[in-house]
């Protein structure tokens, strides 16, 4: 069925008639929600409110005049006949084509332009607006509909008469909303604004906007309020020692005198230096001042201590005034956010943005991945939502040597994309090399080998200012090399006499086989024998991180003299923790991964040590002749981790090691492992093998190419979960249960968590509250681990999961996808894994999951 050709026979429908949704009532039916008029005009006013949100000079430079209507206008695609025969046809009592004005109409055909937003769009576009404001209106479900050869009069989308009513509804917003359009919107602009238009459109579609009998106006600031948007208040000129309880070091006091505005800025100084109380210092005075809506923390993982949060989180009741609203709740992490926090149409439950890890980008303070940041400068879904929540706000970006090529490529366009939507960007590191940092500010000279160095380009001025800052006292540290079975048994000594002792490998593999040779021997002598790594359930590793830090921590003395202990873990060891250890053996590893994990020794003078403990770290590493030879073969699984040219060239500068001194050796041993060099024989076949890639791994050449690629601005955007970090490895969530009982009588399925607990998954949404649905959610959540893609069951049909209700808990995956994203697995009392139904995992060995090992492969013999 098709509209007729002839365009006079074409019946519309008053714009004001048009149904924006349909809603369920009480007893499960599906009637018609709000009409689009009303609905346009929710969305404009939760825009003109989410703005008023930012400080005034920010809100001036940020938000072109009439963004707010812009945002308004994002539904006025809505007004056409496809649609309207969509929605009519979702409620239980339509027959199809039976309007006068839609008995020709099809609704699949909005495949072709997917969805009502291209309708917008070119809606919009028929108006001759600045440029950029029609492509805004048709990104605001987060990607930019095929409309390239639509215009707005096309009969398809209702000819003259449908477009008509299009331009009566955006008249009307405009009168209402007392808003003209945009005269100029800038790239930088339109990103934020797009991300501000679908964000208030989420909110504005949430539940309690979905009565039309209700008034809406007085909704909109609890909406808001719920959804953790809140007007922040801050005590004013309160001094460092104030905040943090101790004066500022020197080079504390360096770093916060030189930050005069948004910009960047780059504070290269120790481990243990206090790196981020003076980035946090920094960002309260750019928020005293309104220079800055907020902070996002970005860590280099997921699995960086709750310590943070706790930093974070004393800071923050510290600097903000007492009677700031919801204070002790602002900075919410972990599944708080599920539960309280409430985000409509695509936070909502079930869809995409309803992951806490996505939303904490909106909070005004919030601690997350440097994932999410990245994929604001990304041409990935909603990427434009992940700009608008960090526009204008401190964005403190951590531990930054930890990144590859591909990221680091990425990380260059995202600074970028901040000093253009005037963020003041905090970037720190230990162990940065002069290349990386010029290439982080790309349009500057760079000159300065100093150590510690804070370099501040001021966007007002956009001169880069490198400023020398004073070292601490120089720490010895004495350095040797062993083989494994000496560093175990040395690791058992030093615990039998009390000390605390660190071993740091670099996969999760194997620092399981590590703890597996300790812990039988240490239980027997008396010594506690831990295990940190990426791969336990969310709530597994919480508590399990939270014990371990507190006993290698600062503030535990008196638990930490009772008894030695060894605790072993992954490269989630080396860095944002602030823990440390008397004794620490390491795998061998890139320099400036090695000197991070040498920063968790001996780390704070007040920590009560063992008289026989000595300022020492044993390294274990092949000898360097051979490993140039065979790196593969002689650095093992490391070498799948870190490129074999750089494990060789770390070694060539470490191996004839004795001691290091730090600081004063931090900048030689890294510009000495990363500088530029011409090479022979083995040691430029594996440069090459670094440049150009082999059959196992990509070269630096092609993941450079691959991360433009995600910044490109041409052609389809890419699905959400695009990568942020390269990897011939992907990962995904896995869900762990005990059992899955369908009860069908009760219409409800049994599920039972890892700990024995049962929650009872309704079939239908009806069933339970919105609020009841989060708290199931955060159960679910975290009994959810992180593995290898290859390693975990095939994709169960979605219908399977929507069936048994999950989809009204957990984002199981894309509405048009008959495979789910979300993987499951059952786990047995001896702690094997299999699927659903009982199928094996692994063709190659048993998946286990145990509470101290976590999730691991143990894989068959021969």
């Amino acid at each position: 069925m098709r509209i007729p050709r002839n365009s006079n026979a074409i019946i519309s429908i008053p714009y004001i008639r048009c149904p924006a949704k349909t809603r369920k009532t009480p007893d499960g039916k599906t009637i018609l929600g709000r009409d689009v008029y009303t609905h346009c005009l929710i969305v404009g006013n939760v825009a003109r409110k989410l703005m008023a949100y930012y400080p005034v000079a920010l809100r001036d430079v940020l938000f072109p005049e009439g963004s707010e209507l812009v945002s308004a206008a994002h539904d006025v695609g809505k007004v056409s006949p496809t649609f309207v025969e969509k929605i009519f046809r979702a409620t239980d009592s339509y027959l199809p084509n039976s309007h006068p004005a839609l008995q020709y109409v099809n609704p699949q055909h909005e495949e072709q332009w997917k969805g009502h937003a291209g309708v917008s769009q070119v809606t919009l576009k028929a108006l001759n607006l600045a440029p950029l404001v029609a492509e805004i209106a048709g990104q605001h479900h987060g990607f930019s509909p095929t409309v390239a050869q639509y215009t707005a009069s096309d009969e398809i989308f209702g000819a003259q008469p449908w477009q008509e009513e299009r331009v009566h509804l955006l008249n009307a917003l405009k009168t209402n909303l007392q808003s003209n359009w945009p005269e100029k919107v800038t790239p930088a602009q339109a990103r934020i604004v797009a991300g501000l238009t679908s964000v208030a459109d989420w909110i504005g579609s949430s539940e309690y906007f979905d009565d039309p009998e209700v008034a809406w106006e007085p909704l909109i600031d609890i909406t808001l309020s719920d959804a953790g948007f809140i007007t922040s208040k801050f005590k004013n000129d309160l001094s460092f020692q104030q905040v943090f309880g101790f004066s500022a070091r020197q080079i504390q006091q360096q770093f916060i005198e030189s930050i005069s505005g948004p910009g960047v800025y780059v504070l290269e100084a120790p481990m243990g230096l206090g790196k981020t109380e003076a980035a946090l210092y920094a960002a309260y005075q750019m928020m005293q001042t309104g220079q800055a809506s907020g902070i996002y923390f970005a860590l280099p993982t997921q699995l960086t201590s709750n310590k943070i949060y706790d930093r974070f989180n004393h800071f923050l009741q510290t600097v903000l005034d007492d009677s700031c609203p919801q204070r002790q709740a602002l900075l919410l992490h972990g599944q708080a956010w599920l539960t309280q926090t409430i985000l409509g149409e695509e936070g909502d439950l079930g869809r995409s943005w309803f992951e806490c890890k996505k939303r904490g980008l909106l909070a005004p303070f919030a601690v997350g991945t440097l994932d999410q940041a990245l994929m604001a400068a990304m041409h990935v879904k909603h990427g434009f939502v992940r700009a608008f929540g960090l526009a204008g706000k401190v964005v403190i970006l951590d531990e930054v040597h930890s990144y590859d090529i591909y990221t680091g490529t990425i990380m260059q366009a995202l600074v970028k994309l901040l000093r253009d939507m005037h963020c003041t960007v905090i970037i720190l590191s230990a162990t940065l090399s002069r290349a990386r940092r010029s290439e982080l500010l790309p349009d500057h000279e760079l000159y300065s080998d100093a150590y510690p160095l804070i370099t501040a380009v001021p966007t007002t001025t956009n001169i880069a200012t490198e400023i020398p800052a004073s070292p601490p006292q120089p720490q010895s540290i004495a350095i040797k090399f062993s083989s494994d079975s000496q560093a175990i048994e040395e690791a058992l000594s030093r615990a039998e006499e009390g000390q605390q002792v660190l071993w740091i490998e670099n996969t999760v593999a194997d620092a399981q086989e590590r703890y597996l040779d300790l812990a039988a021997n240490a239980a027997e002598m008396g010594i506690a024998c831990g295990l940190l790594h990426s791969r336990y359930h969310v709530q597994g590793r919480q508590m399990n991180e939270a014990k371990w830090v507190k006993l290698f921590g600062k503030e535990d003395h008196l638990t930490r003299q009772q008894q030695g202990r060894i605790l072993v873990g992954t490269q989630v060891l080396e860095q944002s923790l602030d823990i440390d250890a008397d004794f620490l053996i390491t795998r061998f590893c890139p320099t400036d991964m090695l000197l991070q994990r040498f920063g968790r020794l001996w780390r704070h003078v007040t920590t009560p040590r063992p008289f026989t403990a000595r300022c020492e770290v044993w390294i274990v590493a092949p000898e360097l002749s051979v490993a140039i030879q065979q790196p593969q073969q002689q650095f093992g699984a490391s070498s799948a981790v870190y490129a074999p040219y750089i494990l060789c060239r770390s070694l060539e500068v470490w191996h004839q090691r004795q001691q290091v001194t730090l600081p004063d050796d931090i900048r030689p041993l890294i510009e000495a492992t990363y500088c530029i060099r011409e090479e022979q024989s083995e040691m430029n076949k594996w440069l090459y093998q670094l440049d150009e890639g082999d059959r196992q791994r990509k070269g630096r050449k092609v993941l450079r190419q691959l991360a433009n690629l995600t910044l490109s601005q041409a052609g389809s955007t890419l699905p959400e979960e695009v990568a942020t970090r390269y990897s011939e490895r992907e990962t995904i969530d896995l869900l762990l249960l005990r059992a899955i009982i369908p009860q069908p009588q009760q219409q409800t399925t049994s599920l039972t968590l890892m700990n024995g607990e049962t929650v009872l998954i309704p079939q239908y949404s009806h069933q339970l509250s919105k609020r009841a649905w989060r708290q199931i959610s955060a159960k679910l959540t975290e009994q959810m681990v992180r593995v290898p893609i290859d390693t975990v069951p095939e994709k169960l049909p979605r219908r399977w999961l929507i069936h048994i209700g999950l989809d009204h808990c957990l984002y199981v995956g894309d509405r048009d996808d008959d495979k789910a994203k979300l993987r499951i697995a059952l786990v047995d009392d001896c702690g094997d894994l299999f699927g659903w139904q009982g199928t094996q995992l692994h063709p190659d060995g048993v998946l286990q999951y145990r509470d101290d090992l976590g999730f691991r492969i143990i894989k068959h013999k021969g």
